[in-house]
């Protein structure tokens, strides 16, 4: 699953600072959830940050917005974030048109 948010003008360092402490009982949810191989990258000129991650199951990180901890989570990152009215960030995602294994 692969998909794209949208990071605020100068805020690179504090993204990347906040994920580096990302909260335990989140990176908890995300593995009980089935989610691994999370990463995310930036890309500077657009500052269009690039997810993926590999999904055991239907769901994955998107579908984890009605927990409480991902709603805090949310609210931490709001303010370096384009986000939705909830403090979701606005994600796109995308389709996978090549793959190799």
């Amino acid at each position: 699953m692969a998909f794209k948010m949208h990071l605020k003008e100068g805020c690179k360092d504090e993204y990347k600072k906040r994920h580096d402490q990302i909260w335990p009982e989140l990176k908890q949810l995300l593995k009980d959830a089935g989610v691994s191989d999370y990463s995310i990258f930036l890309d500077e000129e657009t500052n269009i940050l690039f997810a993926f991650q590999h999904v055991s199951g239907e769901g994955g990180s998107q579908d984890l917005g009605k927990t409480e901890i991902v709603q805090k989570w949310w609210a931490h990152m709001a303010d370096i974030m384009e986000v939705n009215p909830d403090s979701s960030p606005i994600s796109v995602e995308l389709e996978e048109v090549f793959y190799l294994k």
